[in-house]
C-alpha cells in the first residue's frame, strides 16, 4: 500500500512540473547585435581622446584573498 501512494505522489509532483512549465515557461532571451559596432579597439581614437592618460590618479584597491 505505501508503494502505491509513494508512486502517486511523484506521479503527482512530476505532472505538476510539466504542467507548470508548459503554461509558465520562462521567455527566451534575445542577444543585442546592434549593442557593439565591432569587435576591434581603436588605440589611435582612445589616445585622442584622453590625450593625459597617465597624469590619471591611480585607484589602490586592496584585494583580500
Amino acid at each position: 500500500m505505501r508503494l502505491h501512494c509513494a508512486t502517486a505522489v511523484v506521479a503527482i509532483v512530476l505532472i505538476g512540473l510539466g504542467v507548470k512549465l508548459f503554461f509558465f515557461s520562462a521567455p527566451a532571451a534575445e542577444a543585442d547585435i546592434h549593442g557593439v559596432k565591432n569587435g576591434s579597439m581603436n588605440v589611435f581614437q582612445m589616445h585622442i581622446d584622453h590625450p593625459n592618460i597617465k597624469t590619471l590618479p591611480v585607484l589602490d584597491v586592496k584585494d583580500p584573498i
